[in-house]
């Protein structure tokens, strides 16, 4: 048996290192790089990740273009980063107006099972993409939404999405309001496991029933 000096690293010990690198540069596959154009978004929490939906209401049956998976503290950076792209885009373009849909409080509010009954999702969207980094732009009309996942030694985006700047905005309360109440639960725990079982998403925040 060979004995090391207590400061010298034993070669033959589980090892480990931080790794810190940039996304910024993200490898970006060729059947993500045209992106997914998109016409709202439903946000759910469960107990350790957020999924955001991103649907396709323009023809019947609705459905679900892209899903992503992200951890609680990347959904804080993209409600901020969003916030901010929004600031910037209202200073250079003018205030963001959202449409006044007739009736639209008199729309009654689904359920996850109700909601998710009336939209189709693909097996290649069912599993969604990972992310947990954001990169947001936009144009005069439009906001655009690179979700990375940023792993060593290469980042790379798993997600390209498109949607118009006034769905960017519902978007950003959808996000707004799911992790509040992510950040309530926190505050009040759930209860003992022998409770009765419970649908484990949160009702899903989002501009649903449709508007548009």
């Amino acid at each position: 048996m060979t004995e090391h000096p207590e400061n010298e690293p034993n070669p033959d010990a589980p090892q480990s290192q931080e790794i810190r690198h940039a996304s910024i540069g993200a490898l970006v596959p060729a059947h993500v790089a045209r992106g997914i154009f998109t016409t709202g978004a439903v946000v759910l929490q469960g107990q350790h990740e957020f999924i955001v939906d991103f649907l396709l209401r323009m023809q019947q049956p609705h459905q679900v273009a892209a899903r992503i998976v992200m951890p609680p503290v990347v959904v804080g950076q993209f409600i901020a980063a969003l916030q901010d792209n929004l600031r910037k885009y209202e200073d250079r373009f003018g205030p963001v107006q959202l449409p006044v849909i007739p009736n639209q409080g008199q729309q009654v509010r689904q359920s996850a099972e109700e909601l998710y009954d009336t939209l189709k999702i693909n097996e290649d969207v069912q599993s969604g993409a990972y992310a947990n980094t954001v990169i947001i732009g936009h144009s005069p009309t439009e906001f655009s939404f690179d979700f990375i996942t940023s792993f060593f030694p290469r980042s790379g985006v798993s997600a390209r999405v498109f949607m118009a700047t006034v769905n960017a905005r519902r978007l950003l309360d959808s996000l707004q309001h799911s992790y509040q109440q992510f950040q309530q639960r926190l505050r009040n725990p759930p209860p003992p496991p022998d409770a009765p079982p419970h649908d484990p998403y949160q009702r899903p925040s989002g501009d649903w029933p449709p508007g548009l």
